[in-house]
């Protein structure tokens, strides 16, 4: 998982030009993006869709259904689990509470509809409410649905009574910078895969391509996208280089010589056991992109 392209639920044509974006996964939206008249066509084409390219392509189909704290949630699912999404993202999410009471109205689905049980993945949106910055440390061990934790900047600005999200070049102001270092530790202690926010911005595509080589820098291992255009830029950015797939090889291979010990040598220069851990994590992430 690294690109996650949200798409409006409602638009049959978006829905057949995203498949062809190169993003590892669609989000199906049925918040946001949709006016309230349209939430019952939006579900009807969500499920449709779905179950016409589920498992014809790599990319998988996640719906964005309507938060918890509405009564719009149990519709979305009621729509679109017969047709078996991938995963279902939660916006405005609390904490891990929320996840694990979505976790079994799925299991419900998932039994009445013949699938999988467990079959669903969770991921989760964590800092859309002051509060639920407070509750971030919550979904460790919440459900083993959970696909990863990501953040959202835009709810938790009208909510805080901030202006922007942003500076005046583009940068995140301090209290958004914040909730993005959060979720970053939090998916660290779920051991689950970080999945950086939006770059509202489309059209700035050097500022876009900073923002994500800054976010792999730190521990992000996904992004998600509003356009298909941003989709190539994220792939290339989290797809580890060839150079780091070679050091991490050489990383393990000093390990495994050193036998039991707690340093290695690569290259002339000591490692120690956060060096092979990163390097087990590169490698995997390579092996998911095909380069391994």
């Amino acid at each position: 998982m690294r690109s996650l392209l949200f798409v409006p639920a409602d638009s049959e044509r978006k829905l057949e030009k995203a498949l062809s974006s190169g993003a590892d996964i669609l989000l199906l939206d049925l918040e946001d993006s949709v006016a309230p008249g349209r939430k019952e066509e939006a579900r009807r084409i969500a499920a449709d869709f779905i179950a016409e390219h589920k498992g014809s392509s790599p990319t998988l189909l996640y719906v964005r259904v309507n938060a918890l704290s509405t009564s719009l949630t149990d519709d979305d699912l009621e729509a679109v689990m017969p047709a078996s999404p991938d995963g279902i993202m939660i916006p405005k999410s609390s904490g891990g509470q929320d996840v694990t009471l979505l976790s079994v109205k799925l299991r419900v689905h998932e039994a009445e509809n013949g699938l999988e049980d467990g079959g669903t993945r969770i991921l989760p949106i964590i800092t859309e409410t002051a509060g639920a910055v407070f509750a971030t440390g919550t979904y460790a061990g919440a459900s083993e649905r959970l696909s990863g934790l990501t953040w959202g900047a835009e709810d938790l600005s009208a909510e805080i009574g901030a202006r922007t999200t942003r500076d005046e070049v583009g940068n995140l102001t301090e209290p958004f910078r914040l909730a993005r270092s959060i979720t970053l530790f939090a998916a660290s202690h779920a051991h689950v895969p970080a999945v950086d926010t939006v770059f509202p911005n489309f059209r700035d595509e050097p500022g876009f391509e900073k923002e994500c080589i800054e976010a792999e820098r730190d521990g992000f291992t996904a992004k998600m996208a509003i356009h298909p255009a941003q989709v190539p830029i994220i792939n290339a950015a989290f797809t580890p280089s060839k150079e780091a797939v070679e050091e991490s090889h050489r990383v393990i291979a000093a390990f495994q010589e050193a036998g039991e010990t707690g340093v290695a040598s690569v290259d002339g220069q000591m490692v120690d056991r956060p060096h092979l851990r990163r390097a087990e994590r590169i490698l995997a992430r390579a092996r998911l992109a095909g380069l391994d």
